[in-house]
C-alpha cells in the first residue's frame, strides 16, 4: 500500500503530479497511473489521496527507454 505520509526525506518540490510526468513521456495521464498499479513507476499519496512521483524516480524510468523504442 502507497505511503499517506512522505517520508522526511522527501523534497516537495521534486514531486510531480500525474499529469507532470504525462507531459514529460508524451503521454496521457491514465497511462502514467497505469505504470503505477503495474509496479513500473513507485508514487507516494498525499493526504488528500492524490499520487505525486518523485522526480528521480521519473528521471530513472525515462533513462531506461529510448525515444526510437519505447515500449511500456
Amino acid at each position: 500500500m502507497p505511503r499517506r505520509i512522505p517520508a522526511p526525506d522527501v523534497d516537495y518540490d521534486d514531486l510531480l503530479t500525474p499529469r507532470e510526468v504525462a507531459a514529460i513521456f508524451r503521454v496521457n495521464p491514465k497511462t502514467v497511473s497505469r505504470w503505477y498499479l503495474e509496479g513500473k513507476l513507485p508514487a507516494l499519496r498525499t493526504l488528500g489521496g492524490h499520487r505525486r512521483y518523485r522526480r528521480r524516480d521519473v528521471d530513472a524510468l525515462l533513462a531506461t527507454h529510448t525515444d526510437d523504442a519505447v515500449e511500456f
